[in-house]
């Protein structure tokens, strides 16, 4: 499956963006989905990810609250919609999809990968 992520941006601190991970292919609805984010001179982390049907989520710690992952079946699309975004938020953003039934938390793990699209926060 090819994957296309979208929404970066340049934003001040406490501002919203909301990231898309589109796919062209039907199967899409079948992956599982996850947002990564990678700073400089850091690993790649999950931020969020969610099951193929949307029933089950996680988030990592630091964005609960302030972000959201969902998907529409409709248009192959996920989406992370971040609000109160703060400087530490800065990094590039990947989607990668999974197909296996478990949720997957590490890097490693996913099959698919977007191209990556920089979120950068300014305090």
């Amino acid at each position: 499956v090819q994957l296309q992520a979208s929404g970066g941006g340049l934003v001040q601190a406490g501002d919203s963006l909301r990231l898309s991970c589109a796919a062209s292919e039907r199967t899409f609805n079948r992956y599982n989905v996850g947002w990564f984010r990678q700073a400089p001179g850091k690993e790649r982390e999950l931020v969020a990810v969610i099951s193929y049907a949307g029933g089950r989520i996680y988030y990592q710690d630091s964005v609960k609250v302030r972000f959201t992952i969902s998907r529409d079946s409709a248009s192959n699309t996920v989406y992370l919609q971040m609000n109160s975004l703060k400087p530490e938020d800065t990094a590039v953003y990947f989607c990668a999809a999974d197909l296996g039934y478990t949720l997957k938390y590490k890097a490693s793990e996913y099959d698919y990968w977007g191209q990556g699209t920089l979120v950068t926060v300014s305090s």
